[in-house]
């Protein structure tokens, strides 16, 4: 999604949001050289094919302009594949998905990949991009600041995108209690994803969103499943859509994915929305980093690498900021940006005191315990 609109104002219940700007594509191909031989990558000889990167990443994840900057520069292929969820990206690797160079999963599923082998330590020596333009204010948000298996790609707050026009008057979009509102029966849809919809039941009661207290974990799922009455599906992907088009009135969803839909594209003939909001509860919302890991069977880590050296150049961050209106956690794309755009991407730090960083379950017993929650969850028929 391009989103190239000029949007003044378009504000968000807990979030303020004026809108992603970008005037023209931009020809990325000098900093994917550079960041390309910085990082030890060969060039091809000339006239021959320098074959395929592959990423398997989350849909509308990359600025277009990173991918054509990078087969420009490298006369390479860009292969994209895309999952809508942590869980299904693990479970297609798991039962023998290969062919992946590259891949974006949340830092909470990184550890149970790099215990199985899925993905190999970082070697800093081939990005060095990524020590020497980290923004040290992302530190508190991301789970491992060694970057051993993974480099912080981009950072999503865990909300609700909302149609304006729907919620009764008077009635608090940014709270989780909006979910258990009779007026909201039928025209909800919960993430597909247990940990962000346990930890919503958990961040509602005042628990921690990493909670391994048994007692806590069943009380958050009695939370969910009076949400679930008023839950049309669980859904990762399609809310989008569905709360644009009106038949959704509240998608418990990502910040990036509603920003993009509030501001709208122009090459898409997507005008700006100000008729929908994005609201962050007050009780607690989820603070995810994804982040980038090489496969341990990559066939192309040298592309890998050059890759993630790219992401990390400050015009390229800036870029893909604009694209994804999220934060890239690049201090000198960060820098580049203008003061609307700074205003979009960045929580400010009394909003981001609500946030909470979403951990690993290394646990098998405390992951059971999710596991059957979850199970309970999905087997209660919404009524």
């Amino acid at each position: 999604m391009m989103n190239m609109w000029k949007v003044s104002a378009v504000a968000a219940a807990a979030v303020a949001v004026a809108g992603c700007t970008q005037s023209e594509s931009v020809d990325l191909s000098p900093q994917a050289l550079a960041a390309a031989e910085s990082s030890g990558f060969t060039l091809p000889e000339s006239g021959k094919d320098g074959g395929e990167l592959h990423i398997y990443t989350w849909s509308d994840y990359l600025a277009p302009e990173l991918i054509v900057g990078f087969e420009k520069a490298l006369g390479v292929k860009v292969v994209v594949d895309t999952f809508d969820s942590n869980e299904a990206m693990y479970a297609k690797l798991k039962a023998g998905g290969t062919g992946y160079d590259l891949m974006t999963p949340s830092s909470y599923q990184i550890p149970q990949m790099a215990k199985e082998g899925m993905i190999e330590k970082i070697d800093h020596s081939k990005c060095p991009n990524v020590k020497k333009n980290f923004d040290p204010s992302f530190a508190a948000q991301i789970v491992d600041p060694s970057f051993t298996y993974s480099v912080p790609y981009t950072v999503t707050y865990t909300g609700f995108m909302y149609d304006r026009s729907k919620v009764p008057e008077g009635v608090e979009v940014n709270t989780w209690k909006i979910l258990e509102n009779p007026a909201m029966k039928g025209r909800v849809t919960l993430l597909d994803d247990f940990r962000e919809v346990i930890g919503g039941g958990l961040m509602s009661l005042g628990y921690s969103l990493n909670s391994t207290n048994p007692d806590e974990i069943d009380a958050a799922v009695s939370e969910v499943l009076k949400w679930r009455r008023n839950a049309r599906k669980f859904d990762a992907e399609s809310y989008k859509t569905e709360v644009a088009a009106g038949s959704i009135w509240i998608g418990h969803g990502y910040s990036t994915d509603a920003t993009q839909v509030i501001v709208g594209d122009e090459e898409e003939g997507m005008e700006p929305r100000e008729d929908i909001g994005f609201a962050l509860p007050k009780e607690g919302f989820t603070i995810a980093f994804d982040e980038l890991v090489v496969a341990k069977d990559a066939k192309r880590k040298d592309l890998a690498y050059a890759f993630i050296n790219f992401i990390y150049d400050g015009e390229a961050a800036k870029v893909n900021m604009e694209y994804l209106c999220g934060p890239n956690p690049v201090k000198p794309g960060i820098d580049l940006l203008d003061d609307e755009m700074r205003g979009i991407v960045l929580l400010d730090p009394e909003t981001l005191k609500c946030g909470q960083v979403l951990k690993s379950i290394d646990d098998p017993k405390v992951m059971e315990l999710y596991n059957k929650a979850w199970d309970r969850i999905k087997a209660t028929d919404s009524k």
